[in-house]
């Protein structure tokens, strides 16, 4: 078995992928199909969202980042305190970030993609293990935009743990993400799009029971995030 970590940059296709985004975007993710999304597509681009909306799905909702921050014109942003209080019921939802659906849409390609954080961190190992892969490489997505990721590489070393048999303590890797680069603005004096409610929320280990998977959608230009 072969396990290996690769920043945002040199994310690519291989066997099998698990990209990793703690804050925020897999942690949004499963609320949103939580709150009743019926598909979450996630795309590269802010454009690329607006364009999907006004040609072939002129019903979606639009949600997502850029440096953090809201897109303007979006319906949504990326936090996941605000998706859980938000009533999704049969919407699709055009998602875009600036680190999770970027190594998304980097590793179209591989065998299998799963999209991950604590919050499905159980479930990944199982859909891991379903997959009877041998070869796992983790993308670290958070490592990007000058900043050190480790919330993400902390998930992803819990997963891999798991994945390899074993049983650690879950608490120094959930330690680790409130003083991650990413993890210090989610306090009371941080900025408004970074509240503290998110980072609690991406702490919460094993909240789903279902794992994400990402795959190029059939019908439309962007990758299918789905719930398996």
């Amino acid at each position: 078995m072969t396990i290996s970590y690769v920043d945002l940059e040199a994310a690519a296709p291989a066997e099998a992928v698990v990209v990793v985004d703690v804050l925020r975007a897999f942690t949004w993710v499963p609320w949103a199909y939580h709150q009743g999304a019926a598909r979450v597509l996630a795309v590269a681009d802010r454009e690329h969202a607006t364009a999907l909306r006004a040609t072939v799905l002129p019903d979606a909702l639009l949600a997502g980042e850029q440096g953090g921050i809201p897109v303007p014109g979006f319906d949504l942003g990326n936090s996941p305190s605000e998706i859980a209080r938000t009533d999704l019921a049969s919407r699709t939802i055009v998602h875009r970030t600036s680190a999770g659906t970027q190594g998304l849409a980097r590793t179209v390609g591989s065998r299998i993609v799963l999209a991950a954080s604590f919050v499905t961190a159980h479930a990944t190992v199982e859909a891991l293990r379903n997959a009877e892969v041998t070869d796992v490489t983790f993308v670290i997505t958070g490592a990007s935009l000058g900043r050190n990721g480790d919330e993400d590489l902390a998930a992803a070393e819990l997963i891999a743990a798991r994945f390899q048999g074993q049983d650690p303590d879950p608490a120094p890797y959930l330690a680790r993400v409130a003083p991650s680069d990413a993890g210090r603005l989610f306090r009371d004096e941080g900025p408004d799009w970074a509240p503290p409610e998110d980072l609690q929320m991406a702490c919460t280990l094993d909240r789903f029971d279902r794992a994400l998977t990402a795959a190029p959608a059939a019908d439309v230009d962007a990758v299918e995030v789905r719930l398996i």
